[in-house]
């Protein structure tokens, strides 16, 4: 009889284990947050506020319902940095860091694990990997703080140390969580620093870099500038995160922002191009611009970043292979094509499966709340699609939600981070073998 949970642990699939590790860790989060130590009032601080930001913060997507820098205390910051470090990287990612730590072997079940966790290409050499991500990770946001070290000093300090260190890693984990709201203005993000050079530019390399993919990492430090070498997904990623970035930013500054000095406007268009695709971070009042660049945003954080990065959203790959099919489908291929490489087939009905299972959250998530809360369905549109996409950005929306509304986005942040396939196959574990096939007969289709 003692033996049976081990053997039930044995047979859980790598979904459930991924799905079980980050609900643990978010229900942990929130206990701790919990805590009268973890809130500068001293009180303890209701369950629904703490699994709301522990949700927030492991699924690195940024939407609050208290201000960060002005409510939490140090205790509940430092909790509110382990819990995004945690989501960021991924909860099997850590578990495996610990493991190698302790010197112990890595068996073939953790190693298979390891591979879908951080979207490797096979089992081998997926040990090897996983070092150098959290070598890179960490050699990068100490990077990041030390850029950050020298304004926040300047700024706040000896706390700004603190500050750098906690709005560099924040930011490479894609999480969007700032500590520079008071209680007087809360909820401000970055927006004191929006002509500063220093802190824009830092900012959205660490977005840039954390939603890469840890694969694109490895093609880079493997192959420099020999980008023929690179894998097809490599050269996908990095192509549509150029167009992602440059389009939107030339848009935003042709319509809004005409207010702000030349330099300004430049590091503002560049940073809401870039954090649109799930970081979270803002220098400009998001609800005062243009409508036509409020729906750029919403398509933007439904994008996301890339696959096996800190980032969430439906991925740009997904978004390149659906737009491959389209091309191909107009000049009447027979296959999806890039960089003279077919896709697989398979490919293109997981692209669109995901597609189709994030626009039906997003849509259904933001009726929900327009009718529960009376809100116009702009608004909830791009409050869903900020917490399906783990971007963070509010029109002011999420702190004044009630419980109900709240708790939709703790799944639509939860889904999104964990992504809505791994909680199917971990729903449904088995998979049914047919050899047999049914008949096949031709519809019309468009």
């Amino acid at each position: 009889m003692p033996i049976e949970p081990r053997r039930r642990i044995r047979y859980l699939t790598s979904a459930q284990i991924i799905i079980l590790g980050f609900f643990s860790i978010i229900l942990l989060g929130a206990l701790l947050l919990m805590l009268p130590l973890s809130a500068k009032c001293g009180r303890i601080t209701p369950f629904s506020k703490t699994l709301f930001t522990a949700t927030s913060a492991v699924c690195v997507t940024g939407l609050v319902v208290v201000d960060t820098g002005s409510y939490w205390s140090a205790f509940g910051q430092t909790v509110i940095l382990l819990l995004i470090q945690i989501g960021g990287l991924g909860v099997i990612t850590v578990a495996s860091l610990f493991t190698m730590l302790s010197h112990q072997k890595i068996s073939l079940m953790q190693r298979s694990i390891m591979q879908d966790a951080i979207s490797a290409p096979q089992v081998g050499g997926v040990v090897r990997l996983t070092r150098f991500i959290l070598r890179g990770t960490i050699l990068i946001e100490l990077l990041g703080a030390f850029f950050l070290l020298p304004v926040f000093l300047r700024d706040y300090g000896i706390r700004g140390v603190w500050m750098a260190l906690f709005h560099s890693v924040s930011a490479f984990c894609n999480a969007g969580f700032d500590l520079l709201g008071t209680s007087a203005a809360p909820f401000v993000s970055i927006s004191s620093y929006v002509g500063n050079p220093v802190v824009n530019l830092t900012i959205m390399l660490l977005i840039i870099l954390g939603g890469l993919g840890f694969l694109t990492w490895n093609d880079i430090y493997t192959w420099r500038f020999r980008l023929h070498r690179y894998r097809l997904q490599s050269k996908i990623i990095l192509t549509a995160t150029g167009f992602l970035i440059l389009l939107p930013a030339v848009f935003f500054f042709f319509e809004d922002l005409s207010s702000l000095p030349l330099q300004s406007r430049i590091l503002a268009s560049l940073l809401q191009s870039v954090t649109m695709r799930t970081a979270g971070f803002n220098t400009v009042e998001l609800s005062k611009m243009s409508g036509p660049s409020q729906a750029i945003q919403i398509v933007l954080m439904l994008i996301g970043g890339s696959p096996g990065s800190t980032a969430g959203g439906i991925k740009t790959t997904t978004f390149v292979v659906l737009l491959a099919n389209f091309v191909a489908t107009i000049f009447q291929k027979e296959d999806a094509q890039m960089f003279g490489r077919r896709m697989e087939e398979s490919a293109v009905k997981t692209a669109a499966t995901i597609f189709f299972m994030y626009a039906a959250l997003f849509f259904t998530g933001a009726v929900i709340l327009s009718v529960y809360e009376r809100l116009p369905l702009s608004a909830c549109l791009y409050e869903t699609a900020s917490a399906v996409g783990t971007v963070g950005v509010t029109l002011g929306i999420t702190p004044k939600l009630h419980l109900l509304s709240q708790l939709v986005l703790i799944i639509l942040m939860f889904l999104g981070r964990v992504g809505a396939l791994t909680l199917i196959f971990a729903a449904i574990s088995t998979r049914t073998h047919s050899f047999a096939k049914l008949p096949q007969e031709k519809i019309a289709v468009g």
